[in-house]
């Protein structure tokens, strides 16, 4: 794949997204709070800032649970049984993505506390 036209690697990349997509309830259950987060900025109007911290706590979560999947499709091809090292490996990969997920909960709450009481102001609560 080295070396081939953008046009062609970015076909790859969707090809990935779509693959993520059909395969995987996490990535659809991510996806889906990632338009929630979206919803909640649009909502909430934060300042410029939260949109970006929003945005990339989001591609994180997104991308890392796509990395975690690719990771378990080569992992089970190249040792389908169950082994420790396996076991190791898929586990890490998960911590992974709870990690990166829980700083987007992080960010998320910092922004509906430094946001919603002046949201809550402007529709008169």
């Amino acid at each position: 794949m080295k070396n081939r036209p953008f046009r062609d690697r970015m076909g790859f990349a969707l090809e990935g997204i779509r693959t993520g997509w059909a395969r995987e309830a996490s990535f659809r259950t991510q996806t889906a709070l990632a338009g929630c987060a979206l919803l909640a900025l649009i909502v909430l109007r934060p300042a410029p800032v939260w949109w970006g911290l929003v945005a990339v706590t989001c591609a994180l979560v997104l991308a890392l649970e796509l990395l975690n999947s690719a990771m378990e499709a080569v992992i089970d091809l190249l040792h389908p049984g169950i082994h420790p090292a396996v076991k190791v490996a898929k586990d890490m990969l998960a911590g992974a993505v709870l990690a990166i997920s829980i700083a987007a909960v992080v960010v998320a709450v910092a922004m509906v506390v430094e946001t919603g009481p002046r949201f809550l102001t402007e529709i008169g609560l």
